[in-house]
């Protein structure tokens, strides 16, 4: 399986890690493995998969700019895997 195909899915806790008190060593190095992992999707290396449920604990999110900001990065990868899965639906049978 090439790099470009690899999908990963983040539920709406991690993505919210970096938001987190990072006062603890745990917080940190998860908030590092997310960023980490982002990093690989906005390089096109990983997609992201979004589902439903992310827009509904998204919007539940009492923090505006936290809100704002995943909701930016959910509608941002729910584009890219529009953009580079096939139409007929095999991605999702693999």
């Amino acid at each position: 399986m090439s790099l470009e195909s690899r999908r990963v899915y983040l539920d709406v806790s991690a993505l919210c890690r970096p938001f987190d008190d990072q006062a603890q060593m745990r917080i940190r190095l998860e908030t590092d493995a997310v960023l980490l992992i982002l990093s690989h999707v906005r390089s096109k290396n990983l997609t992201l998969i979004v589902s439903p449920v992310h827009r509904v604990e998204i919007a539940a999110i009492a923090d505006l700019a936290e809100r704002k900001h995943l909701k930016y990065c959910s509608t941002r990868a729910e584009h890219a895997a529009r953009s580079t899965w096939p139409a007929d639906g095999s991605a999702l049978k693999s």
